[in-house]
């Protein structure tokens, strides 16, 4: 699975995923720091790619429907977020990402659990 890590995730979380064999994009790579949330799903959308965020307005299903989309993911640490709660929601992550794919899902990932939007 292709996926692109939003501006506000650390070269860590790139690090760990690729490590995993993932083929990951990062915005700052990419050049699109500051650029619009609309502008980042559709250009994931392009390119067939899930985003990894930690921005909770890609969680609105109205502005960006999961099923549109490859995946979105959105990582929800703790309030008092450091490198290692981080790494640990990552490991997470890659612990369900083995067994399934956020493919046309919202996925809210957080301490002890992922929650899957479910619509209506």
């Amino acid at each position: 699975m292709n996926f692109k890590l939003d501006e506000n995730l650390p070269f860590v979380a790139a690090q760990e995923l690729r490590k995993s064999g993932y083929n990951i994009h990062t915005v700052i790579d990419e050049e699109l720091e500051g650029v619009s949330d609309s502008v980042i799903y559709r250009k994931c959308q392009e390119e067939k790619r899930c985003i990894i965020t930690m921005d909770l307005d890609f969680s609105d299903v109205t502005r960006f429907p999961p099923h549109l989309s490859n995946g979105i993911v959105i990582i929800r640490p703790p309030k008092n977020v450091n490198i290692s709660l981080l790494q640990k929601l990552i490991k997470l992550l890659l612990y369900y990402l083995s067994q399934h794919s956020p493919y046309q899902q919202l996925w809210i990932v957080e301490m002890n659990r992922i929650r899957i939007y479910q619509p209506e």
